[in-house]
């Protein structure tokens, strides 16, 4: 006697007929939904159990368990694995919380020499402390659990993010200040293109110069030569790990915001000498009716009594110093320059001597006066004064 073929009759509606076409084509979805989605679409052009198997490869109780759970739960719930009964956990809540709150405490203040907790660290005092504590389900706690508990509440105790605090009682007073200069630099510069596009010489009343300094750079010599790339062998150079120290140098180094022209000098130190040295060398540049306004920070230098004495000595509104709140010294512009000058010229560079160092950021500062770039800030400029 010949029995009926089982059918179920299936209706899938057009939005679902589109999801489930992308998922079977799917190279990213995971394998288990691509296989449903091409069993419902496979089913849906014929509606036969061992048909689609037969296409697709799979046992005809497959294919009739995935219509089933489509009709009763829907197309798209059914692409999905079912929950797995699984083992219970033995770790309680409170025992979890317990080993968060840990890692949001340093792990000196527990008595380790260790700044901030490694994971194998942290499984290790639970392991040790936690049953004390009332937590014996931590008393076989593995690494690898830690690091689950960890990251199902975002905690990631072993890294550091760095933070800027406001240190300065009147830093949104200051921080106004510098953003108004800016503003005042963003006319001066349209007045400038202004003035160039009619063929007349832009005015030379006020010039905007982005000062600071940067301590510090090493001249580091190498004690073997670098070899050179060599196809097939190492794509890089390769150096001697081994070095000798020269010193270090401080370079002292302005912006003119209108033009991009770098000012700059390298000294051993930067006392209130070498700042007077990078004041001439600027006063020089300038025509003697030019006011020349100074972007800066607190650095004692920049207001002691040698610099104020010098000061005295140029003509009334010559110089006029606006200072970057404290702690705040990434409002002046310089700083980007800087970056960009190890980024591009101190960044691996090894020399033979002090003087060498000076020399290189010296023809450094002559290069990127050849083609100036001139800076502009936006950040927060629209709520400047």
């Amino acid at each position: 006697m010949t029995t009926l073929r089982r059918m179920i009759e299936l209706t899938i509606k057009k939005a679902d007929l589109a999801e489930l076409a992308s998922i079977a084509r799917s190279r990213t979805e995971p394998a288990g939904r691509v296989e449903r989605a091409r069993i419902l679409l496979a089913y849906r052009k014929d509606p036969s159990f061992y048909a689609v198997g037969q296409a697709l490869g799979l046992h005809a109780q497959t294919v009739q368990r995935c219509i089933e759970r489509a009709k009763a739960e829907g197309a798209l719930a059914a692409l999905d694995e079912r929950p797995r009964p699984g083992k219970e956990p033995t770790i309680t809540v409170e025992a979890k919380t317990w080993v968060v709150a840990l890692a949001c405490r340093k792990a000196k203040e527990l008595g380790y020499p260790h700044e901030v907790w490694t994971t194998r660290l942290l499984a290790r005092h639970a392991r040790e402390h936690g049953p004390a504590q009332g937590h014996t389900c931590l008393s076989g706690l593995v690494q690898g659990t830690v690091c689950k508990i960890l990251d199902a509440q975002e905690v990631k105790p072993h890294k550091v993010r760095y933070y800027l605090e406001r240190r300065d009682p009147e830093f949104k007073a200051k921080m106004a200040q510098v953003l108004c200069v800016y503003r005042k630099v963003n006319i001066l510069k349209k007045a400038a293109a202004a003035a160039t596009k009619k063929n007349k010489k832009p005015s030379e009343a006020v010039t905007v110069i982005s000062y600071d300094e940067k301590p510090g750079i090493q001249a580091i010599a190498t004690t073997a030569p670098d070899l050179p790339p060599e196809p097939g062998v190492h794509p890089t150079f390769t150096r001697e790990f081994e070095y000798k120290r020269h010193g270090t140098v401080s370079l002292l180094a302005g912006i003119d915001l209108i033009t991009g022209k770098v000012h700059a000098l390298v000294k051993d130190r930067h006392r209130s000498r070498e700042f007077i040295d990078f004041l001439k060398l600027v006063d020089a540049a300038y025509p003697t009716h030019t006011a020349i306004r100074l972007i800066l920070d607190n650095h004692s230098a920049h207001i002691s009594k040698e610099t104020k004495a010098w000061l005295a000595t140029r003509p009334a509104g010559r110089f006029e110093f606006t200072f970057t709140p404290k702690h705040g010294s990434w409002l002046n512009l310089v700083e980007g320059f800087f970056s960009k000058l190890v980024r591009s010229v101190l960044r691996h560079i090894r020399v033979a001597s002090k003087q060498e160092l000076k020399d290189r950021i010296m023809a450094a500062m002559d290069h990127f006066n050849q083609n100036p770039v001139v800076y502009t800030w936006s950040y927060r400029l629209e709520k400047a004064a």
